[in-house]
């Protein structure tokens, strides 16, 4: 009888811990897919139009389900899942669909995982809060790793590889800002109903903006397999890793599922491997070493 209890309340963790490698792992996956996409003749705009268009009914559903039983948005709430929605989900997808065109998916997850070093540095921009030598240690060597597999695709590919690692760049500091910002409306309106009403907001900008830059025409005449790749990605990629890794959250906590997530990185190189025939090297394997490494370095010095 103890054995059994003991048992369960070990498999609590075990189980979150799955949840949160399932959830950082279907996150990876998304710039595979949009790397599949591109093969087929498409553009940014008309690839993250059909993402959101597919995904736009299930974060409706997200959000009607964590709204019951709430008490209504005010217009400051409006105002702010506005604001939240163009920065964390808009514009950091917009941009980070614009720079998988010149860069590696592998390059491409590096440049994401730095985001708790932004958010770190956007805070103390913002609010002046200050940060440790260990910190700043693991700062400088997880950007070392990037900059050093950054210097090898440069080479192999030329001046592109600048443009869309500022464009990734850019989507990573977007993020941030979300992050540093929605601290108090999660307060307000709980993490599920915000995300929800968030990407919801996101989903509308992306479908606005293709009908605003392209012919409806275009969404018609792309490839059925581009069709199939972005409900995959809508699916798998963005709906489904949202809600493991708020799961894995309420059972493991925030620091362990964030710990947990170093596994996207190296999923998502593994798989460019074997999906896409992206080179595997050296300078890639040390790059994502020292990314991992300083990233590790600076989370667990932030906790402290």
């Amino acid at each position: 009888m103890h054995g059994s209890s003991g048992t369960e309340a070990r498999a609590v963790p075990v189980s979150g811990v799955v949840l949160a490698l399932a959830g950082a792992m279907a996150f990876s996956g998304k710039a595979i897919i949009v790397k599949l996409a591109y093969r087929y003749g498409v553009d940014a705009v008309t690839v993250i139009m059909y993402r959101m268009l597919f995904a736009l009914p299930i974060f409706l559903a997200m959000s009607w389900w964590a709204g019951r039983g709430q008490p209504p948005l005010s217009r400051r709430d409006w105002l702010g899942v506005l604001g939240l929605g163009v920065t964390g989900y808009y514009l950091a997808s917009f941009l980070d669909f614009l720079g998988l065109q010149y860069v590696t998916a592998s390059l491409e997850r590096l440049i994401l995982y730095l985001n708790p070093t932004l958010v770190l540095l956007l805070a103390w921009v913002l609010h002046r809060r200050p940060f440790g030598r260990a910190q700043l240690a693991g700062m400088a060597i997880s950007y070392a790793g990037v900059m050093l597999v950054f210097g090898h695709e440069a080479r192999l590919e030329g001046r592109n590889v600048a443009l869309g690692t500022a464009l990734v760049f850019l989507s990573a500091v977007s993020y941030a800002v979300y992050l540093v910002y929605s601290g108090e409306m999660v307060k307000r309106l709980r993490s599920l109903r915000l995300v929800g009403l968030a990407t919801t907001v996101a989903c509308v900008l992306c479908i606005a903006q293709f009908l605003v830059l392209r012919p409806v025409d275009v969404a018609l005449a792309v490839a059925p397999e581009v069709v199939w790749l972005s409900l995959l990605n809508a699916v798998a990629c963005t709906a489904v890793p949202v809600l493991l890794v708020m799961m894995a959250i309420e059972r493991v906590g925030a620091s362990v599922t964030a710990q947990t997530g170093m596994v996207g990185p190296l999923s998502t190189i593994l798989l460019g491997v074997w999906l896409l025939g992206e080179p595997f090297t050296a300078w890639i394997a040390a790059g994502t070493a020292l990314v991992i490494v300083g990233i590790f370095v600076f989370t667990r010095a932030a906790r402290r």
